[in-house]
């Protein structure tokens, strides 16, 4: 995934800046501190109705009745808005809100690693500036269930002292609470919201109106607070025809917009795409017109979240007299949460077991999977390669990847790809037919939204840089003011207050690497390093000096690893034979030991870039003898 180069200065710029903008001062950020991780011994996270307002059940009518609009605005209060993730990548998106020593956080969720990042399992904003002020947090939003916006919430709850309410849809809360069984969190207490409704978190007052995205159960957010009024949309798409019939609600978004909206957040993911966003139904049609002309096996690879798609799977493949088989953990776990809470409606009795596959004629099989993004030890990617325990593909298989490659992953698909075409399988993805559409708006529909809410001040959100200064044009299209549309960084704040809207003091902000078992304790330095390692390869130095005598000791021995030429034997005697002289050289001139490492550091790594133009990493171990 891209990183991206925003906004640091104040004044007015391209997309936007604020009339009164402050110039960031990053010497005022707040030094990270670590926090000592703690298991509280709770009951398992359950879905619980709570005792809020959120709890009630909504009328036979349809909606809960909105209130209105709070008491007027408290002309000494200030809301500042915090974004901590989401505003350099595609992923990683977490905001938090800050009022009258209250504090809530807006989803908290994770990126996956790229090319950049060996080693590395997963990528989590920064959240100290959380734990730094646990005291104030009142609540956790979810606005859907996607990774790019829960996957922190694990981390974050262990780091936590103390039991926090996260208010979410059902099914957002099914796979959050599948999440923390599996991580072992018990400090959380998950409470069930629906659309149209209105939860108090301290001095603030959250109303949830429905949105239609590529998961059940997406949600926006209109925040009310002391200091004014703030929309933030969740991600979104403008279907009229979707699959679950929950279309984005309009008649909310002109009721808030009435009431007032000081600061519009956006999500800006398409806002490159010209067009509409095509509806999910069109993909439906086209995967079940390539079910049924299909002589064998049909493999789809989608996003395991992707409920819509899957249902779409399920009926085509339930249409075409096929059996379906669910294979790969995440995928298995979230049809099982799907079903149970009633996203996902197929029988058991057209459902069977990767185990049970022996024996059942290929064409009456259609197989879901994970590994549309080409990982690894995904489950398409251990079918294309042989190495999966119960399914074999054969020549003549049809393999659709329902899914757009996220940035940086489209080499590993296209390696899978490959690799399925080399067995013969007859390989479908976005290019070759309609098999995926994004679940993001794209430009029209964004500036419908904006057109609707008609913000006071404007900030694009969930995007790359690109994205993000594509919105802001969009925005100032519709009529925004361009000196109220305001392009941040990571880190960066705003406050609303009876002023307007400026910018803020900064707080600490930046990403944490989960490796394995450690959270945050991988640097860039260590990344670096193996980014060398594969690149360049590795060499070890060797060597005993008498510092006494100021005389080398024995022979020199050097090691090379991945390294053009390294097992020649004539190469490796003449760096043996250059680091030795470069050594006896830093001797005769009374070098200490750091000066003797680095000379034959030196030497080893001109010699090499001479002779093979790489630069490798270079260990030197001295023995004083």
């Amino acid at each position: 995934m891209t990183k991206e180069n925003q906004e640091k200065q104040n004044g007015r710029a391209e997309g936007g800046s604020g009339k009164n903008a402050n110039r960031r001062n990053n010497d005022r950020r707040k030094n990270n501190t670590s926090f000592k991780r703690v298991n509280l011994e709770r009951k398992r996270p359950q879905l619980s109705r709570g005792e809020t307002a959120a709890a009630k059940e909504v009328p036979s009518g349809g909606r809960k009745p909105r209130r209105g609009s709070k008491a007027g605005k408290d002309p000494n209060a200030k809301l500042k808005i915090i974004p901590l993730g989401g505003l350099d990548a595609i992923g990683k998106n977490m905001t938090a809100f800050e009022c009258n020593g209250d504090m809530i956080l807006d989803d908290a969720g994770l990126m996956f690693p790229d090319d950049d990042h060996p080693g590395i399992d997963l990528i989590l904003p920064d959240y100290t500036y959380v734990l730094e002020n646990a005291d104030k947090l009142r609540g956790i939003v979810i606005t859907h269930g996607h990774e790019d916006h829960t996957g922190t919430l694990p981390y974050l709850l262990k780091d936590l002292d103390r039991t926090v309410n996260i208010y979410a849809t059902k099914l957002t809360l099914g796979l959050i609470e599948g999440k923390f069984a599996e991580h072992r969190v018990k400090n959380a207490k998950l409470i069930e919201i629906k659309p149209g409704d209105e939860v108090k978190l301290g001095c603030f007052t959250v109303d949830f109106f429905a949105v239609n995205h590529s998961i059940p159960g997406a949600v926006g957010l209109f925040i009310q607070s002391p200091a004014g009024n703030v929309l933030h949309t969740g991600d979104f798409k403008l279907d009229q025809t979707p699959i679950d019939g929950i279309t984005t609600d309009f008649g909310a978004l002109a009721r808030f917009s009435e009431t007032g909206v000081d600061l519009m957040m956006s999500d800006s993911t398409n806002a490159t795409n010209p067009n509409f966003t095509p509806s999910e139904a069109e993909v439906g049609k086209t995967l079940e017109q390539i079910i049924s002309q299909a002589k064998g096996r049909v493999i789809i690879a989608s996003f395991a979240s992707h409920i819509h798609r899957m249902q779409q799977i399920c009926d085509a493949a339930v249409k075409n007299g096929r059996k379906v088989v669910v294979t790969g953990r995440s995928m298995i776990q979230n049809t099982d949460i799907a079903r149970r809470l009633g996203y996902l409606n197929i029988s058991d009795d057209n459902l069977i077991d990767a185990y049970d596959l022996k024996g059942i004629p290929p064409e009456q099989v259609v197989i879901m999977c994970t590994g549309s993004q080409g990982e690894p030890l995904s489950a398409l990617a251990r079918i294309a390669n042989g190495e999966h325990k119960t399914i074999e593909i054969e020549e003549g298989d049809t393999v659709i990847i329902s899914a757009t490659p996220v940035p940086g992953n489209e080499k590993a698909v296209t390696r899978v790809i490959n690799q399925l075409a080399k067995i013969g399988a007859d390989v479908y993805d976005k290019s070759r037919a309609r098999v995926h559409v994004s679940g993001h708006a794209g430009a029209e529909e964004l500036k419908i939204m904006l057109s609707i809410v008609k913000p006071k001040n404007f900030m694009p959100v969930h995007g790359e840089a690109t994205h993000l200064r594509a919105h802001a044009k969009l925005a100032e299209a519709t009529g925004v003011d361009p000196d109220n549309i305001y392009v941040l960084e990571n880190g960066d704040s705003l406050e609303l207050s009876a002023r307007g809207v400026e910018r803020g003091e900064g707080v600490p902000s930046g990403i944490v690497y989960v490796d394995g078992l450690s959270v945050g304790d991988t640097s860039q330095d260590v990344l670096d390093e193996r980014n060398t390692l594969g690149n360049q390869g590795f060499a070890s130095v060797a060597a005993a000096v008498n510092m006494k005598d100021r005389k080398l000791v024995g022979q020199v021995q050097v090691s090379m690893h991945g390294i053009t030429g390294g097992d020649d034997y004539y190469l490796a005697h003449e760096a043996e034979n250059t680091v030795a002289n470069a050594l006896r050289k830093c001797l005769s001139k009374d070098g200490g030991v750091k000066e003797l490492r680095k000379a034959a550091r030196d030497a080893l790594l001109s010699l090499l870039w001479e002779r093979t133009k790489q630069r490798p990493m270079v260990v030197v171990n001295l023995l004083e003898v």
